[in-house]
């Protein structure tokens, strides 16, 4: 299989990364040579730390040379599956499908990455809404299990099965759910991080109290807040509004401090400063 990726950031890097080591042969595609280059770099130093960890089954020179960057989104002509992993906005992403769908070839599947954006409008756009679906990775998706695989209104059977057979070979677990707002995983976890920010900003207790309390009582590996700070807090926004608009209920309304501190530019760990210092 020929297995494409679109974006070499955090989330496109780590599918890449996973595919190769699986043995696909990878494009990734990103907008700007810098953005391709910082990706290649964090892509092997993490490949180097699984290889001192003996956890590679081949070197990650021989796993690096098949992954191909490149700027162009016509070398996915001949990709058997296309992953988008960019920002999460409806529009940039419906865009870049309706392109995608006249870029690959008939039989190519793609597939979003998305967190919370309807699989179903993403497939319209790509006019190929039988070969469309959406492959939800986990962060870090080197070391994550779960694989979210989200069925739009008119993804085939084949497209599924593929996907998740996909999934398995690259050492994921492929759990399917429904074309809801948020799937599975964003609407139970989405609302428990924004009910932790409400705290905050009703003064219930300090972030280190928060973040401490779920760790310690409920057995979570990391709090709430410091989870926010690691996804940004710009993405919890747009995911919560996604929810927020896609279900019409207020308990999905966003947290006035994060939409606050989204405004300030105080995005978590990417902008060094979130509920902690970075």
């Amino acid at each position: 299989m020929k297995f494409g990726v679109i974006g070499a950031g955090q989330m496109g890097g780590g599918i890449a990364q996973v595919a190769a080591q699986s043995g696909f042969d990878v494009v990734v595609q990103d907008v700007q040579q810098a953005f391709l280059d910082r990706g290649k770099a964090v892509i092997e130093k993490s490949l180097a730390k699984l290889h001192d960890k003996g956890k590679l089954t081949d070197t990650p020179d021989v796993i690096l040379g098949r992954i191909r960057f490149t700027t162009q989104l016509e070398d996915f002509a001949d990709c058997d599956l296309v992953v988008e992993a960019i920002v999460e906005n409806e529009q940039v992403k419906a865009d870049l499908f309706r392109t995608l769908g006249e870029i690959v070839k008939p039989s190519g599947i793609l597939a979003s990455n998305t967190s919370s954006i309807p699989i179903t409008a993403l497939a319209s756009a790509s006019g190929r809404p039988e070969l469309f679906i959406g492959m939800h990775f986990m962060n870090p998706v080197p070391l994550m299990q779960l694989v979210e695989v989200i069925r739009g209104y008119s993804t085939s059977d084949e497209t599924a099965r593929i996907v998740t057979d996909t999934a398995s070979t690259m050492g994921k677990t492929a759990l399917s759910c429904n074309d809801f707002p948020g799937f599975v995983s964003n609407r139970i976890l989405m609302p428990m991080l924004n009910e932790a920010i409400q705290c905050v900003m009703d003064g219930v207790a300090e972030p280190e109290a928060i973040d401490g309390i779920m760790k310690l009582g409920m057995n979570h590996p990391m709090g709430p807040l410091t989870l926010a700070d690691f996804i940004g807090l710009d993405t919890c926004l747009s995911i919560m509004e996604v929810l927020h608009r896609g279900l019409g209920d207020d308990k999905y309304r966003p947290s006035p401090l994060l939409r606050k501190m989204v405004q300030a530019g105080l995005l978590g760990r990417k902008s060094g400063q979130g509920f902690y210092t970075y």
